[in-house]
């Protein structure tokens, strides 16, 4: 049964006076599910304070205990995924298997930061007397994560996980479509012996309180997941209080396709990959560049697959892809493929709204899509692939690097020379060599240029939530 969200405030759920006009709805169906929290000014700032107060606490509690809170919270994150998943799913609209994929990998990254905890190692550096050199490493304090509606579950951990191993206590901002998840991994964590106001959690208009968090001298660190132009706004917000960031913004992922791969067989990785989650994933494979010499293989192959991707509601299990969370992403798509035909790209799967409730649209591909069309330099962030041909590497490495955006990149072949030019000449901070896979607990994920700074995952997710101190014991 799906709960209807509350704030979390110093360990103790919150109502609120106020609901939101716009109630969190079903993507698949339409439906409402429960009216949404909002927090007032009031709300944010006690939500503040806690973590503020508890901050002295938590932060010089040994490594080793803060670990033991965030492995029995991965524990209890696996024993609810079921659970977790269905809420997730009735928000968001992935299919189930999906949303249950990315609860027990939310697990994972607890587990992760669990080990990191006692690894935020310093070092002694010889002098030039007698005397100690020290190099200390310690929490930034209190951190506000800001996640969106596309990964709840998996955003929002990244940011826990780590700020709390750190020492960090937090201020958790999830996306007003997709609260049920962070909640429920807020609940996990209080559950696994989290000293009330180390985690708090705060729903309403995002703006509002983005603006009392980035004016809070008590926050020291904002950790933001969202778009390219809210990213920059926030950055605005922070240059008053010289607050630490990490951004990782929005992507066009370009795909390269090479001519020494069976065009069959890198069509149907790339299918997979473009349709999940609707293709609302910030590394999406979007724009594929494709050698001339199997390019006409490739897009028949591609478009043939789109059609035969099952659509429908998340929880039904023979759904493959779910609907768009919003219904901002069904005209989005919708314009950018018009569009791109009027530019003269060619309509070969897809292309229309899906006559039913909720916000479908069918898995879309375009191919000769020219430079100029929108899409090639606007990320669609929905089921909506675009096919290009080239003659040579230089060719698509130029047509790939063309846009702001420098989040992931991915190729398709099985030569060690063009995947060593096209790791080191890709302008992203992810690269996938046969493989769309982006991000890993183990491994750092942050992108380049208009994808923001900073990363999150792996050793170096640890470090942007610790300061450095030197000590001369000279």
């Amino acid at each position: 049964m799906y709960a209807a969200p509350t704030l979390l405030i110093n360990g103790i759920a919150r109502s609120t006076f106020e609901t939101a006009s716009n109630v969190i709805v079903n993507p698949a169906t339409g439906q409402e599910l429960a009216p949404l929290p909002i927090a007032s000014a009031e709300d944010v700032a006690a939500a503040i304070e806690a973590a503020d107060a508890a901050f002295p606490a938590w932060s010089r509690k040994a490594p080793v205990e803060r670990a033991r809170v965030l492995r029995r919270a991965a524990d209890l994150i696996r024993l609810r995924a079921d659970d977790i998943a269905t809420g997730l799913t009735l928000e968001n609209g992935k299919p189930l298997a999906e949303a249950r994929g990315e609860i027990l990998a939310t697990a994972e990254v607890f587990d992760w930061f669990a080990d990191e905890a006692r690894r935020a190692y310093g070092r002694i550096i010889p002098g030039p007397h007698d005397g100690r050199m020290v190099v200390l490493k310690e929490p930034v304090g209190v951190v506000a994560a800001m996640s969106p509606w596309n990964f709840p579950a998996m955003t929002s951990g990244k940011k826990v996980a780590a700020a709390l191993a750190a020492g960090c206590t937090v201020v958790l901002k999830p996306a007003e479509e997709t609260p049920s998840a962070p909640l429920a991994i807020a609940q996990c964590l209080h559950d696994a012996g989290l000293p009330a106001g180390a985690l708090n959690v705060v729903l309403g208009r995002p703006a509002d309180i983005s603006t009392q968090i980035m004016a809070s001298p008590k926050v020291a660190k904002v950790s933001f997941t969202g778009s390219t132009a809210v990213g920059r706004e926030l950055a605005r917000l922070a240059a008053p209080g010289l607050k630490r960031l990490t951004m990782e913004l929005g992507g066009h992922a370009p795909v390269l396709v090479m001519d020494d791969v069976d065009p069959a067989w890198a069509a149907a990785r790339s299918a997979t990959a473009k349709f999940r989650n609707a293709g609302q994933v910030c590394t999406s494979a979007t724009r594929f560049f494709v050698h001339q010499s199997i390019y006409e293989a490739f897009v028949n192959e591609f478009a043939r697959l789109a059609k035969t991707v099952q659509v429908g509601d998340g929880l039904d299990p023979a759904t493959v892809m779910g609907p768009l969370t919003n219904a901002r992403r069904v005209d989005a798509v919708e314009r950018l493929t018009a569009e791109a035909v009027s530019c003269g790209a060619r309509l070969v799967a897809g292309g229309k709204r899906i006559d039913r409730p909720g916000n479908f649209f069918e898995p879309t591909v375009l191919a000769d899509v020219p430079a100029h069309a929108k899409v090639m330099s606007e990320e669609p962030f929905g089921p909506l692939a675009t096919i290009t041909p080239f003659a040579d590497l230089d060719e698509a490495l130029a047509a790939a690097n063309a846009v702001p955006f420098g989040l992931a990149g991915y190729a398709l072949t099985h030569s060690t020379a063009y995947s060593r030019r096209i790791a080191r000449d890709l302008k992203v901070g992810v690269v996938g060599i046969n493989t769309f896979v982006a991000s890993s607990a183990e491994t750092p994920f942050g992108g380049v240029k208009d994808s923001g700074y900073g990363v999150e995952g792996g050793i170096e997710g640890l470090d942007s939530y610790l300061v450095t101190k030197f000590v001369n014991e000279g």
